[in-house]
Parts: structure tokens; C-alpha cells; sequence
């Protein structure tokens, strides 16, 4: 198991590791989840308690995931650790998640997040929310398609972007608002409780299954590991109770409600003014056009894998790269396709959830892996082990099991949905066995 790790440079130092978790959470979520959390909590003390624990159990699983990081140091993420501990069926029906729901809802609810944003800034009337949407995410695939270098380059613009109207709206909003932020109800509908106001935190702090992916490339991971997971987490924590303090302290609990995500953007123009505002509102679209950037170029690559090993229908289709550009475009149009059908018959907001429920059901198995893997491999020394075990696991695994049955309770459709599709990859693994 271990043994493994001496095939891998061992290069990556703690500052690094720390830019990665804060580059691959910091999002969407922290500018167009302000309102959901808020609207779902009832109140804003709730609403700041929702983002303290979601982000706690996004600590706990970062802590966790990254012990099965170091013990199996291949390629491949979650999706070779399913099939390391669980076989490879566990395995496939994680990434045939990634491929049919996760992927695309991802990437269609950022499409719809862009252009919701882009409409007023530019006085686009709302009948025109879904072609922009449909019509970002292909121009974005498109990019992608003609090299990675290209898809990089946005990447690295639209993460130095990002940074910029965070700091202001958090600064400036501070400094100037007088309104009240602890114990203000949000007054629009009765709450949907807390469950469902995690559940939109764990949008924004989606991403941290990366930095697991870097475990065995560490220079001592049984120490740096652990401290880029608190450290780059709780700096993440910090900016989002910040950003979100700020807009309250700008505008009352059930105004920001009533926004959804217009708010962050309605707090820039108050704050600096109509043409301030639009310069903040750019660099949030600059932010929100990043992250799709960078799931588009990196979902593609799923199915793309899966077509390699025969995994999927009309593999030899998926699994093509043209050498002119060197990607898997067939692979990055089908993502581009399902995530079209999502955002016909779903808004942006129930596709993340239903992004983050399929996605916590898999990493509800990877917790549990590593239990399994102490109890299979007792005797195997670890560089890294997850601190205070079993508690932080074991709060990882409640935390996730919250957030499922929350789903279940607060949208049962969009739950079995998820499930219903997930499901319907079992008869195509067997077919394609």
C-alpha cells in the first residue's frame, strides 16, 4: 500500500498546498449562496452558523479523505480509492455520477449563475437566461476543446479575478454598513431548516476532495497535509463569514432572501456606487466564468477515462482525441450536452443541491474506507494519519449522513432524481461487462 509513495516527487511544500485547497473551493458559492443560506436558515445567526458547520464538515472530510490520499498514492482521485477498498462496480457508479449528474450539474448551474448575473448588467430581458447560459457553457467547452492551454490561461485570469471583489465587498462593507447582522429573520417563507442551509454552504466549499489528490507528492505529508487542510480551509471559512457579515451589514436579512444570488452584486452597488458596482460585478462574473472554465476542462476527462476501459456506450466515440488539438472533445461535448438538458428542467440552485447530495452519498463510502483500510492493514505504517480518529471521521460521516437525509426531507424530487440516475448505470456496467 504505502510502499507505493517512493514512485512519487516529493515536491510540493506547505504554501503551495495551501493555494491549492483555497484556489479549488473559492467559487461560485461565496457570491450567489448568501441568499439561499439565509432564506433556508430563517435568520442570520443561523445563516452564519449554517457556513461555521458546513465548513466544519468539509474540514472533517478533508482530514479524512486525505488519509486514503497517502495510503493508496495513485492517479485518479476517489474514484481509484472506491475501487482500491470497494471494488470496481462502487467505483464505476462513482464515476458514472461524475459523468451523468455531478459534472453536468455543475457545470449547468454555473452556466445559469452567469447569466442571471450577466442579464441585468448589461439590461438583457430574462426570456434570454437560458441561451446565454446554454450559449456560455458551449463557448467555454469550445475553448477548452482547442487545447488546455487555453482553458489555462482563463484559469489563472480568473483566479487572481476572483480575490479582488471579495476583499473590497468584505472591507468596504464592514466599514460602511450600519445594519444589524446577528438576529435578523429573513421574514419572506417559513425556514426549510438547517439541513438545507448546510446543504447550500457545501456548494461554496466544494472543491477540498482535490487537495487529496497531492497527498503522496508532499515533502512530509504527516505534517504539512493536515495544516494545509486547517489553514487553507480556515482562511476559506474566515472569507465566507466575512463576505457574508459584510452583505448583511449592508443590506437586512430578508432583502438578501428576496435577492438569491443578486445580492452580493446589489451590495457592490451600494457600496461603490452604479458604476462601482459594475466593476465589482465584473470581477464576480470573472470569478463565476473561472469556475466553469475549470470544471468544464476537468469533467470532460471523466467519461473520457471511462471510455478508455469500455465503461460507457459508444466508448469508441468518447475515448477519441483528435490530434490536431490533443483533447477529449467528443468526451467535453457530451458534458456540455447533459448539462443543456439539466438547465432546461432545473434551476440553478436545485442543481447544485442535487450536485452535492450524489456527491456526499459517494464520500459517505470514502470515510467509511478508512476503517477499513486500519482494520484490512493494521500493521501498515502511515506518513499521514487523520487526527483524533475515529472523531473526526466519525463527524465527517454524521455530518454526511445529515445533509442526505436533509435532502430526502426538504426536496424528496430532486433527491430520487439523483438516485434514480445514479441507479441507471448498474444495467450499463453490466452490459458493458
Amino acid at each position: 500500500m504505502a510502499e507505493g509513495q517512493s514512485n512519487l516527487q516529493k515536491n510540493l511544500g506547505l504554501m503551495p498546498a495551501m493555494a491549492l485547497v483555497i484556489g479549488m473551493v473559492i467559487g461560485s458559492g461565496i457570491f450567489m449562496k448568501s441568499g439561499s443560506v439565509i432564506l433556508a436558515a430563517g435568520d442570520s445567526t443561523m445563516a452564519l452558523m449554517a457556513w461555521i458547520l458546513g465548513g466544519s464538515i468539509t474540514l472533517a472530510a478533508g482530514l479524512t479523505v486525505s488519509e486514503l490520499g497517502v495510503q493508496i498514492p495513485k492517479t485518479g482521485g476517489l474514484y481509484t480509492y472506491l475501487n482500491e477498498v470497494y471494488g470496481k462496480m462502487w467505483a464505476y457508479l462513482y464515476g458514472w455520477m461524475q459523468t451523468v449528474i455531478y459534472g453536468p450539474a455543475t457545470i449547468g448551474a454555473l452556466g445559469l449563475y452567469f447569466s442571471s448575473l450577466l442579464l441585468p448588467f448589461f439590461g438583457i430581458s430574462e426570456e434570454f437566461k437560458l441561451p446565454i447560459a446554454v450559449g456560455s457553457v458551449f463557448f467555454m467547452t469550445a475553448v477548452n476543446c482547442l487545447g488546455t492551454k487555453y482553458g489555462g490561461f482563463i484559469q489563472t485570469v480568473a483566479t487572481i479575478g476572483k480575490l479582488i471583489p471579495i476583499a473590497l465587498i468584505v472591507v468596504v462593507g464592514l466599514w460602511k454598513g450600519n445594519g444589524q447582522i446577528l438576529g435578523m429573520t429573513s421574514g419572506v417563507t417559513p425556514p426549510l431548516g438547517m439541513g438545507a442551509a448546510i446543504l447550500a454552504t457545501l456548494w461554496a466549499y466544494d472543491g477540498w476532495v482535490g487537495v487529496s489528490f497531492v497527498a503522496g507528492e508532499m515533502k512530509n505529508p504527516a505534517k504539512q497535509l493536515p495544516k494545509a487542510i486547517v489553514f487553507g480551509l480556515g482562511i476559506v471559512m474566515l472569507a465566507y463569514l466575512a463576505m457574508n457579515m459584510a452583505i448583511m451589514h449592508v443590506l437586512p436579512a430578508a432583502e438578501i432572501a428576496a435577492l438569491g444570488k443578486m445580492a452580493a452584486s446589489t451590495t457592490a452597488g451600494l457600496l461603490f456606487g452604479e458604476m462601482g458596482g459594475k466593476i465589482i460585478s465584473i470581477g464576480i462574473l470573472v470569478s463565476i466564468f473561472g469556475a466553469l472554465n475549470g470544471y468544464i476542462l476537468t469533467n470532460g476527462r471523466v467519461p473520457y477515462a471511462m471510455a478508455l476501459n469500455e465503461q460507457l456506450p459508444i466508448s469508441s466515440f468518447l475515448s477519441k482525441v483528435p490530434k490536431s488539438v490533443g483533447t477529449p472533445v467528443n468526451a467535453m461535448l457530451l458534458e456540455a450536452t447533459l448539462a443543456t438538458a439539466l438547465m432546461i428542467f432545473w434551476d440553478p440552485d436545485s442543481l447544485t443541491d442535487i450536485a452535492m447530495f450524489v456527491m456526499w452519498t459517494f464520500y459517505v463510502s470514502a470515510f467509511i474506507a478508512v476503517f477499513i483500510l486500519r482494520k484490512r492493514y493494521p500493521t501498515t505504517k502511515r506518513s499521514y494519519s487523520v487526527p483524533a480518529y475515529p472523531v473526526i471521521p466519525m463527524i465527517a460521516i454524521l455530518g454526511a449522513f445529515y445533509i442526505i437525509v436533509s435532502m430526502f426531507m426538504n426536496k424528496p424530487m430532486d433527491a430520487i432524481v439523483a438516485i434514480g440516475i445514479t441507479l441507471v448505470g448498474l444495467p450499463i456496467y453490466w452490459f458493458t461487462k
